[in-house]
């Protein structure tokens, strides 16, 4: 029964059937021959969703897509230009200081690199940085969306864990930071060995000024992930306390929202959030399925007869999460493997905080990595360019993560000291 689960869902997604349906009919198809009935399947879908906490979502969301389309990703760039522009790499370092930026507010990968990509693959370009770089660099830095705080892959993966949201969250600070410090020294180093000429130094009165301008945008990381790590609200209070601060700082300071841009915002916000709501109440029925046919105890009963110790494992999910994530959605991939590694993890004595950042690191891949991986979509709408030039300027960067994940997962203190040192 498994196998032809497994078998309908690949061949409707070689179909182009959407995720969300593909795993909806085909559990469907499944569990009835198992005894279940029709009206059993909209109340197991619906109870996926009755989650305040996935109330986040949506959040987060719209907070990231009034950012873009208000103003204050624009000031942020151009203050980070002010400041770090004249350094070798100037502008690729701007690029991915405000990738991470807007992944401390957005949540989310691909709305990240649309963000960021739309003001600033251009402007590369101009400022003689080969298309293919441009468009690489953008995707692979894109991804922090879902790894710095908050991340929408997180608050899923501890609704699903039942782990701390607060805790997940800081355990992403760091490998964040390494991961964009990465990407940094690899912008300085290929701008070195290319030769780009230096530009001008702006003066300090003009740093002073592009940061006023930009101060509103950017301590809203620190508002919104200070609120929540210091206990004063929730994820998902902190999601509508951003997206009300977005709107008053877009129409009251910057001034930069039509009534236009409010419903192009809102419209968008909503498409974004239904994809991912519709993947987990399906990926709702998949569990069902794996509960009632006790998979995971039988695959973690598999695992301790065989005894794979913990690095074995850790090497097989990672190629696992490598295949999975060059035809399947972050979302989906957490909601359909989660429940089955857990109660492994746990048993071999894996942190599940810790498995999370390496799955979420996993996904991060995922997003840049052919043919489904989002960013490089993005990344293509908005240089018209053939998705094959897209891909070989993200590859070096592939490398580079791969490296970051090496370490994440060598060193477990890499995403859990501070989740020891600030939440005890």
């Amino acid at each position: 029964m498994a196998l032809t689960l497994f078998a309908i869902f690949v061949l409707l997604l070689l179909l182009r059937v959407p995720i969300a349906f593909a795993l909806a009919l085909s559990t469907t198809f499944i569990l009835t021959q198992s005894g279940f009935t029709m009206d059993m399947m909209p109340q197991r879908m619906f109870s996926a969703l009755d989650s305040s906490t996935l109330m986040a979502i949506p959040g987060f969301v719209f907070a990231g897509i009034i950012m873009a389309k208000g103003g204050i990703s624009k000031y942020l760039i151009e203050a980070l230009k002010k400041w770090v522009g004249h350094f070798p790499g100037g502008l690729s370092v701007v690029t991915i200081l405000a990738c991470m930026i807007f992944a401390a507010i957005s949540g989310s990968s691909p709305a990240t690199a649309a963000a960021i990509g739309s003001i600033l693959i251009p402007g590369m370009i101009e400022a003689g940085y080969s298309k293919r770089y441009a468009m690489g660099l953008v995707a692979a830095a894109g991804t922090l969306g879902i790894l710095i705080p908050p991340s929408i892959p997180l608050i899923i993966y501890g609704v699903v864990a039942e782990e701390s949201i607060g805790r997940l969250f800081m355990a992403g600070v760091l490998p964040g930071l390494v991961m964009g410090g990465m990407l940094v020294l690899s912008a300085v180093l290929y701008a070195r060995r290319a030769g780009f000429q230096l530009s001008e130094k702006a003066s300090w009165e003009e740093r002073w000024r592009s940061s006023l301008k930009a101060f509103w945008g950017g301590i809203m990381p620190v508002i919104i992930l200070g609120m929540i790590y210091t206990g004063v609200t929730t994820p998902t209070e902190a999601s509508v306390v951003s997206c009300v601060y977005a709107l008053l700082v877009s129409l009251v300071i910057y001034r930069e929202m039509t009534v236009k841009d409010f419903k192009e915002i809102v419209l968008e916000s909503v498409n974004i959030s239904s994809m991912i709501y519709l993947i987990i109440a399906a990926a709702m029925l998949f569990s069902l399925y794996l509960t009632n046919e006790q998979i995971p105890q039988q695959v973690a009963e598999w695992i301790t007869g065989s005894d794979l110790n913990k690095w074995m494992f850790l090497i097989v999910v990672n190629l696992l999460f490598f295949i999975l994530g060059t035809f399947l959605e972050s979302v989906a991939i957490i909601l359909i493997t989660l429940p089955i590694f857990l109660p492994i993890v746990k048993t071999l004595g894996i942190d599940p905080i810790h498995f999370a950042i390496i799955m979420t690191v996993n996904l991060e891949l995922a997003m840049i990595t052919p043919p489904v991986g989002l960013n490089l979509f993005v990344v293509s709408g908005i240089a018209k360019e053939r998705m094959g030039e897209v891909v070989r300027g993200v590859v070096p960067f592939l490398l580079i993560m791969l490296l970051v994940l090496a370490l994440v997962i060598i060193w477990p203190d890499l995403s859990l000291w501070l989740t020891r040192s600030v939440g005890g």
